[in-house]
């Protein structure tokens, strides 16, 4: 990791520190690398991520979180999206780790629809760690439950989809109201019409907030 540290160093800008931690809300420490500059100067791990054994793509990830600067992060999750179709099922205990390691939307969001959904698209017994996680407390494994559809497209399970949404309409938290409706939102584009029966029937249930994401570009 001290390559990649070097490498992040070289590239740094110090002016952009202050705007990057106003925005994650001064959660987290940055060096003040941008993305794109970031996956310049690390497109070689993310391409050799592909081909990783799973055991390895999962230490580097973990190496990648035990270090500060948020950027690091990012390049965990990057080469977690990279290697996401050669996870095992059995994996998925270490990506529960990495949400709940420095959660906020920045990582979570990433991790659940671009590595957690593959993961469950490849290895469709874990529908039903899905089923626990939109149980959890946590509202991060929540979200992450309800947002590991987002890139099935006309694969998603709409009754499953349509359940977590209703499961947790009444949640008070903004992350949890917002990923419910990018969700139906997302599915919307495949199914509108289905997207706009399952609002008006939960029209009670569902928050504000959700449903102006869910129906977005059904008002066009």
């Amino acid at each position: 990791m001290s390559d990649v540290r070097r490498e992040f160093s070289s590239i740094s800008d110090p002016s952009k520190i202050g705007p990057m931690t106003g925005y994650m809300k001064g959660q987290f420490t940055f060096l003040g690398v941008t993305a794109g500059d970031r996956r310049m100067v690390t497109k070689e791990i993310i391409r050799s991520a592909k081909t990783m054994k799973p055991d390895d793509l999962i230490d580097f990830a973990g190496r990648c979180w035990a270090e500060p600067e948020r950027e690091f992060h990012y390049l965990g999750m990057d080469t977690l999206r990279a290697g996401a179709n050669r996870l095992r099922s059995t994996d998925l205990g270490a990506l529960r780790s990495f949400i709940l390691a420095t959660p906020w939307w920045d990582t979570v969001d990433s991790l659940a629809a671009w590595t957690v959904g593959p993961m469950v698209s490849n290895h469709p017994e874990l529908t039903r760690s899905m089923d626990d996680w939109i149980e959890d407390d946590n509202i991060w494994i929540a979200r992450t439950a309800i947002l590991h559809q987002l890139g099935y497209k006309e694969n998603t399970d709409a009754a499953r989809l349509f359940r977590y949404a209703e499961r947790r309409a009444s949640h008070a938290d903004f992350f949890i109201r917002k990923a419910i409706g990018w969700a139906l939102r997302q599915y919307a584009r495949v199914e509108p019409e289905a997207v706009g029966l399952f609002v008006a029937e939960h029209d009670a249930e569902l928050s504000d907030l959700t449903k102006r994401e869910a129906l977005k570009h059904l008002d066009r």
